[in-house]
């Protein structure tokens, strides 16, 4: 997908709300694990009930993996199940050398079709440059994330420039790419920086995660991240797909998608530059 067609998209729904698709067997409602494919039957009825307050759904890989070749199956139907106007995110955190990270690409954007992946960049430059070989496919590289040991290496400073480690990360991934290819992870708890890390990154997109159960605030993400296009996409999944556990649980997650939209709505009008 195109930076064009997703800024649209964003114009078009007044969202910028991303969706987290992490399937847990164990919080799903018990009458699901009736059906041949459980995972696939939850995703299917949250995915009805809430594109029309989101621009982009989420499944983090790891809830699939998990369940060993029945899960990448039910991974490969969600995707495949979710409309062709809303961005996808492999939250996979690949990052490897060379033909492996050309292979992580392939299985992410030809095997499953995503438009995008996360991506740690550790390693740096040759581990994220065969994400970026794919046109049309966007690469979402780790910054400033939003859990606790965040602070153990992102917040180290580099003597000779001065700048923070996730302050060197996007400086230097700015010269692999561009704003219509990059896409950065800044956690909503992590909110006083957003205005700095904006100022580093004028153009490109943010992936938000951490607003809801985490405890990140969605108007001070929103005053602070936006840019001229929105900019941003904050992720929320828990207080969504988990909002009930009982049959009724794609309308409640419906209803809690349509409540952050209509706070989104909001921002968009009251934060958006003119």
């Amino acid at each position: 997908m195109t930076k064009a067609r997703l800024l649209d998209n964003i114009r078009k729904k007044n969202s910028y709300l991303c969706v987290g698709l992490d399937v847990d067997l164990n919080k799903i409602p018990r009458h699901l694990l009736k059906e041949k494919d459980p995972v696939f039957a939850f995703n299917r009825q949250i995915i009805d009930a809430t594109a029309d307050h989101c621009v982009a759904f989420k499944p983090n890989i790891a809830f699939y993996e998990a369940l060993g070749p029945g899960g990448w199956e039910s991974l490969a139907k969600t995707v495949e199940y979710i409309p062709g106007d809303i961005f996808t995110i492999a939250d996979a955190k690949r990052g490897d050398i060379g033909n492996t990270a050309g292979l992580y690409a392939r299985a992410f954007f030809e095997t499953l079709d995503f438009d995008s992946i996360t991506v740690a960049p550790y390693m740096g430059h040759d581990s994220v440059m065969p994400f970026l070989e794919f046109e049309g496919k966007w690469v979402i590289l780790l910054a400033h994330t939003s859990n606790a040991g965040s602070q153990d290496f992102q917040l180290i400073r580099n003597e000779d420039s001065g700048r923070t480690l996730f302050a060197e990360v996007i400086e230097k991934s700015k010269t692999w790419g561009s704003s219509e290819q990059i896409m950065y992870v800044v956690g909503a708890t992590q909110a006083d920086r957003i205005a700095e890390i904006r100022k580093m990154a004028p153009d490109h997109f943010f992936l938000v995660p951490g607003v809801g159960a985490q405890g990140g605030d969605l108007q001070a993400v929103s005053r602070e991240g936006m840019n001229a296009g929105c900019g941003l996409l904050v992720n929320n999944t828990r207080a969504i797909i988990y909002a009930s556990s009982g049959t009724d649980f794609a309308s409640m997650a419906k209803k809690e998608a349509f409540k952050m939209h209509q706070e989104m709505e909001r921002y968009l009008e009251q934060y958006l530059p003119a």
